[in-house]
């Protein structure tokens, strides 16, 4: 007999199935013994009688994570036992047969069957392999493959290439302290900051490029919303008339990304309690004006210009206020806070520079590029950089490059925002952070 999902039983009522998958719950009730299977597709209830005595006594034995292999008939569950919100709800399996093809060994470290799933963060971590397979931490997942299938549908329905950068380099892309260091044969080399000057150079192949990939930053951060190693959505895009051009496409993109999410992810975002609002139009306010508004609404007064953590949450907090958005782009940063490429604004204290937040948290920063290879010598220098530690990085203005601009997203924060989680650590399947290189 071939083995069908759970998903499939409701449409074979009456019908003799195979089914294989993970023992999620046992419960005894009298003689009868319940088991919850899960698979790949959903949960479902069976039912095990002791008059089917090879597979009783089977079943006698197993508990939660058993992987096992079953026959029996899908029949319809009493009337008022469907559970609710459940796609199997309303059928369960009387078994025949069972089979065990693989069991734990020893105790499990966690309960991996509540629906409510609330571990402390080390717990939940350290546990990884095993507290992945709980249905609320799967639902993180699944909305996060979501979001990265719709950004890369939608880059490629809007013309962009998919690229894939290299992430070993022979310099640190950004500059700074914030770089990994690794011994490369015989030479040092640097893990990847970003994959700016390559998506670049592809600008001045394809015009528009994206990139979904690992980015480094060696960053001792203690907080819940950094992590070493995080998967970045890139885009770079030529021709472009000013960074009001980049931040249109970026609008349309989490428009669409949102959409999609809401509407195939639906009972992913039950669980989190989350409802998505539409992408409208994302309102745009310099960041001389947003810490204007901080001093104003808030009593919140910074150092410099420049916005910290607390801010972004303040900020959108008013754009949520005065606008319905969840999103609030940020614009013209200071130069001296902008790395070296960014294209100066007529005043040049500031730049063509953005960052996108989200439900108050900076999930993009992006802008406008230099693309004259003059100019960008000149604000290397300015900088207090050599232009010689970035000869191949010029070599790409040597030959003509158009205005163009781009953004580097972070997934993983925008995953952590959808449905509120608190720490990032928890949309990331296995996490690196200052302390944690296992599992």
């Amino acid at each position: 007999m071939e083995r069908k999902l759970i998903s499939e039983t409701p449409e074979m009522v009456g019908q003799s199935v195979k089914l294989a998958g993970w023992v999620n719950v046992r419960r005894d009730h009298g003689k009868l013994i319940f088991i919850d299977l899960r698979d790949r597709s959903g949960v479902i209830q069976m039912v095990i009688i002791p008059d089917k005595e090879e597979a009783y006594k089977i079943a006698k034995e197993v508990r939660s994570e058993f992987v096992i292999e079953i026959e029996g008939l899908v029949k319809q569950r009493p009337g008022g036992a469907a559970k609710a919100g459940i796609a199997t709800g309303g059928v369960e399996i009387e078994v025949e047969k069972m089979n065990v093809l693989a069991k734990p060994e020893g105790e499990l470290p966690v309960d991996i069957s509540e629906d409510d799933f609330n571990l402390h963060l080390d717990t939940l971590l350290d546990n990884r392999v095993l507290t992945l397979r709980n249905e609320k931490v799967k639902a993180i997942f699944r909305v996060y493959s979501e979001v990265l299938k719709a950004y890369a549908d939608f880059m490629k329905r809007e013309g962009f290439t998919e690229i894939k950068t290299p992430k070993i380099l022979s310099a640190a892309t950004e500059g700074g302290a914030n770089f990994f260091k690794i011994k490369y044969f015989e030479r040092e080399a640097y893990l990847a900051q970003s994959p700016q000057f390559y998506k670049q150079a592809g600008v001045g192949v394809f015009e528009r490029v994206f990139e979904i990939g690992s980015v480094f930053r060696a960053e001792p951060h203690f907080t819940t919303r950094h992590v070493n190693e995080y998967i970045g959505m890139d885009a770079e895009m030529g021709f472009i008339n000013s960074f009001e051009d980049v931040m249109d496409e970026l609008e349309k993109t989490m428009a669409y990304i949102m959409e999609s999410v809401a509407r195939d992810c639906a009972k992913d975002l039950e669980r989190y309690k989350v409802e998505i609002l539409p992408v409208k139009s994302i309102p745009r306010i310099k960041l001389t004006e947003a810490l204007e508004i901080l001093d104003k609404e808030f009593g919140k007064k910074m150092d410099a210009i420049d916005i910290d953590a607390e801010g972004e949450r303040m900020i959108g907090e008013w754009a949520l206020k005065e606008h319905g958005s969840e999103f609030v782009f940020l614009t013209h940063y200071p130069s001296n806070i902008r790395p070296f490429y960014s294209m100066p604004s007529a005043d040049p204290q500031y730049t063509e520079t953005y960052d996108l937040i989200y439900k108050g948290m900076e999930i993009a920063s992006g802008g406008q590029r230099i693309h004259d290879y003059k100019q960008l010598v000149a604000n290397i220098k300015k900088h207090k950089l050599k232009p010689e530690d970035f000869e191949h990085y010029l070599d790409i203005f040597k030959y003509g490059m158009p205005p163009h601009g781009g953004w580097g997203l972070g997934s993983e924060r925008i995953v952590q925002r959808m449905l509120g989680l608190k720490s990032i650590k928890e949309a990331i399947l296995f996490p690196r952070d200052v302390k944690r290189l296992t599992p």
